[in-house]
């Protein structure tokens, strides 16, 4: 088998096991495990796959940035975002994470909430301006300018201050054996403090991020209380995270 056949093969399983083991792949085809680690290792430079401990996932389509990802999936993005909107309660302390999603939870508000919304991203506070029961807390830093949020030491510092009800939080990865991922470390440093200091945690799960991981590792979907998708999502593709115990929200 050529490389450009054996890449090809390897991107067929994956697509259809959801995974790559490399130990099996290697055996399946009679190649070493350094041929295949090799092989993955360009795939993966090609954006083509995310390379794991002994294998790969899916790569997530979803790392563009802020400006590029605000004209994709627009539709599932307003629909998941008006069911996040219908969750918050008066008198909730909710964060909002940066991310198209996110502006879309922010625009879909009731008019006469009475909240306050805690976030990192200046673009979400934007959006909240007009609303005039709504107290907003803008957590700084240093910009992270691909995802219009604050990052760094002093974000995670004011973030440890704070106790909210509610975080929804966006991720570019959501796996149900490696969890949920991020493109950036700093940036999964902070989500992870985000995480860490609200009651409940609820992921906007687009579908294309479903199944999918990034570089860097936010936290276990054991952090997590529930995850909102689109409402055509199919009932297996969404089986493993029912099975961990996660309420799903269908949008």
């Amino acid at each position: 088998m050529l490389t450009n056949q054996r890449k090809q093969y390897i991107l067929n399983i994956l697509k259809r096991d959801g995974q790559i083991i490399a130990k099996t792949l290697s055996q399946e085809l009679g190649l070493s495990e350094d041929t295949i680690r090799r092989d993955l290792r360009e795939l993966a430079q090609e954006g083509l796959l995310q390379r794991v401990h002994g294998g790969a996932l899916p790569a997530s389509p979803a790392v563009a940035n802020f400006a590029g990802r605000e004209h994709i999936l627009v539709e599932s993005k307003v629909a998941i975002g008006r069911a996040a909107a219908q969750i918050i309660k008066t008198g909730q302390v909710v964060i909002l994470d940066g991310g198209t999603t996110a502006v879309q939870i922010a625009r879909h508000l009731p008019p006469n909430l009475q909240a306050t919304i805690v976030t990192h991203s200046a673009r979400i506070a934007i959006e909240l301006l007009d609303y005039a029961g709504i107290e907003v807390i803008l957590i700084g830093g240093r910009l992270f300018k691909h995802s219009v949020v604050s990052v760094g030491a002093a974000a995670i510092e004011a973030i440890n201050h704070i106790r909210a009800d509610v975080y929804f939080m966006g991720v570019t990865g959501i796996h149900p054996e490696a969890g949920l991922s991020t493109g950036d470390l700093e940036e999964a440093y902070v989500k992870y403090a985000l995480c860490k200091c609200a009651a409940e945690t609820i992921v906007l799960a687009s579908q294309e991020k479903l199944g999918a991981a990034s570089q860097y590792v936010v936290t276990s979907l054991s952090d997590v209380s529930g995850l909102i998708v689109e409402a055509s999502v199919p009932d297996e593709v969404l089986l493993p995270y029912t099975e961990l115990g996660l309420t799903v929200i269908r949008a």
